[in-house]
């Protein structure tokens, strides 16, 4: 399995390099991370597609090795709207949230040695349900899920 780093490096990158979209291998690791990012609003698209581009159709054509999604990077005012994205659980510390730990993050406490959500940011976390297995912060909150807060975005 992929792990968040890569796709939080290139995501961030990938914005100060003021790139138009990126491409990024098919899973549902980054299918979820991207979906969220999409959700509130950092990227304006996503779209599935093959190494040449985006195209639905090639995907269902293509190799698992040839897929990829691509996403379209959100500029305001000739400004990134992401400004960072950084992991919170390391592939040598996991940081695993339960609800009330979740909750103080979420209203402006630090819990265990995660700093709080600021105005406009959002933390990633991933749950062991099946259905809704990654869900933002606050998603997590409303529905009840602990989980691992996988990374953060500004």
């Amino acid at each position: 399995m992929p792990l968040p780093h890569d796709l939080c490096s290139l995501v961030q990158n990938s914005f100060r390099a003021r790139h138009k979209c990126i491409a990024v291998a098919h899973t549902t690791q980054n299918l979820g991370i991207l979906s969220i990012l999409l959700r509130t609003g950092f990227i304006s698209s996503l779209t599935r597609g093959t190494i040449d581009g985006p195209s639905p159709q090639a995907f269902h054509e293509a190799g698992e090795a040839q897929k990829r999604i691509w996403a379209e990077l959100k500029y305001r005012e000739d400004q990134p709207v992401l400004r960072a994205m950084s992991l919170v659980s390391k592939p040598s510390r996991r940081i695993f949230m339960d609800i009330s730990e979740i909750r103080r993050i979420c209203s402006g406490r630090r819990a265990q040695t995660v700093r709080p959500l600021g105005l406009g940011e959002v933390a990633v976390v991933k749950t062991k349900s099946k259905e809704h297995e990654w869900l933002e912060a606050r998603e997590a909150l409303q529905m009840r899920l602990d989980g691992e807060v996988v990374c953060r975005a500004q």
